[in-house]
């Protein structure tokens, strides 16, 4: 909306300021023989001597006197009414303008801020709109020029239609072994009660469409909790710092809504082995991948959350992802 009020003001002065140089315009006319020959023959009542860093300018009208002679009549018809003339020095010109009764008024040019919007302005105005198409582009991405590092996860809607195991088929022994964490999601006070620890990573592996993603909706449906769910490219960026911004961002949200299940899908587009590759983009890799590496370790089991991340290359990760105390559970 705010874009929107400054593109109408932009567009607004850029019309004031043609008008501005459009209400006054004066036709530029040579100085000999046309305004030599206005001059001579009593067609210029006044004039007026424009003074500004050493450019002299006379300005000036084309008035046919009541009694005009045919002459006249016809060097008025073609003779601009409005009329400029770039001068040198002004006191010749202003004894010729005076020996022809023409009075002479000296004025300073001050109409720098006419020439400013005329010259300047358009230039402004592309860079307004220009900036206004690249904010909106940058919304539409997914956030303003200030939210780059907040996380992309999505979280599922809970009023909408809840994923289950009966919309899972097959696959028994892995809805087994998650059968763990969908009580622990249910109720964790009562493990950490009794002394149980819930793993803090689950690292689901698999070829594609054999149904992750799925299975991870379904453990959330079946415990009834908030589902987080975000791609390991979207991490990545080409902006140093972004991605171990959203990581540590996506942390923060998901603990504000324990108990809830996080879920990174395609964690080997950031997880991958590190020392792997030269060049800024695997330098910017591994700093997120460092940042997922810390706040796996500083994630607290009390905290009601469990992390899911699903890859079909496990033997491309790093070998740090799949240490005690982060993903050490893997459901193949």
């Amino acid at each position: 909306m705010v874009g929107a009020w400054i593109t109408v003001i932009l567009l607004a002065g850029l019309l004031a300021s043609l008008w501005l140089n459009g209400a006054e315009k004066h036709e530029q006319i040579p100085y000999n023989p046309d305004f030599v020959e206005l001059v001579g023959a009593g067609l210029v009542e006044k004039a007026e001597i424009f003074h500004d860093a050493g450019i002299n300018v006379v300005k000036g009208e084309t008035r046919l006197p009541s009694t005009a002679t045919p002459e006249q009549k016809a060097l008025a018809a073609k003779a601009p009414v409005k009329w400029r003339v770039n001068i040198g020095e002004a006191d010749p010109v202003e004894r010729l303008l005076v020996a022809n009764g023409v009075g002479v008024e000296h004025k300073r040019q001050n109409n720098h801020m006419a020439l400013f919007l005329y010259n300047i302005f358009p230039t402004l105005l592309l860079i307004g709109v220009i900036y206004f198409v690249f904010v909106r582009q940058i919304k539409a991405a997914g956030g303003g020029a200030m939210s780059f590092g907040k996380s992309r996860a999505k979280q599922l809607v809970r009023d909408a239609k809840k994923v289950t195991f009966k919309d899972v088929a097959g696959i028994l022994e892995a809805k087994e072994e998650v059968e763990e964490i969908i009580d622990y999601l249910k109720a964790p006070q009562k493990f950490q009660r009794l002394g149980g620890k819930m793993p803090k990573g689950v690292l689901m592996c698999g070829a594609p469409g054999t149904g992750k993603t799925l299975l991870a909706k379904a453990i959330a449906g079946e415990a009834d909790v908030p589902f987080f769910s975000i791609s390991g490219s979207d991490f990545v960026e080409m902006f140093v710092g972004v991605g171990a911004s959203r990581v540590r961002d996506m942390f923060e949200q998901a603990k504000k809504n324990a108990p809830c299940l996080l879920f990174i899908d395609e964690i080997d587009a950031v997880g991958r082995s590190r020392f792997s590759g030269i060049g800024g983009g695997h330098d910017e890799r591994e700093q997120t991948l460092n940042a997922l590496l810390v706040e796996m370790d500083g994630f607290e089991t009390n905290e009601g959350v469990v992390v899911i991340a699903a890859t079909n290359r496990p033997d491309v990760l790093d070998p740090a992802l799949t240490r005690p105390g982060r993903f050490d559970r893997q459901i193949v």
